[in-house]
């Protein structure tokens, strides 16, 4: 068994260590962004809905760190985020069918975590005392 717990270790290590990676690459991308809106003297909604991306991202780590866990509603948020991004950034050059494709996408995706947030509290995890997992 130490030989488990050893490898164990090292993934957590691992684990953490890219954590902090995309703590830090998402901080980047937060003051890159901020930059450019100082630069270009202008907010725009997708300017706001990419800050709030990132800001789901760093939420997703915190949560990752806290409980070692990322509950499988974040990247759903964050991908509702980024279709609707994509449709108020590139809805002019886009045909009729790709908008409702990627609204169809946004629409199941809400169902989604619809139905996964029902399943959270009508079939709860079981509650696991501290040190076990």
């Amino acid at each position: 068994m130490p030989k488990n717990r050893k490898a164990s270790q090292i993934i957590h290590l691992m684990e953490n260590c890219v954590l902090v990676l995309i703590f830090l690459a998402t901080i980047y991308a937060i003051g890159e962004e901020i930059y450019l809106v100082i630069m270009n003297r202008t907010v725009s909604v997708g300017d706001l809905l990419l800050m709030f991306i990132y800001l789901e991202v760093l939420a997703m780590v915190h949560s990752f760190f806290e409980s070692g866990k990322v509950p499988v509603r974040m990247p759903l948020y964050i991908a509702i985020v980024a279709l609707a991004r994509y449709l108020i950034l590139d809805m002019k050059n886009m045909d009729d069918w790709r908008i409702l494709a990627i609204t169809v996408a946004g629409l199941i995706l809400a169902i989604t975590v619809f139905i996964i947030r029902i399943g959270h509290i009508k079939f709860p995890y079981p509650k696991v005392p501290n040190g076990e997992e």
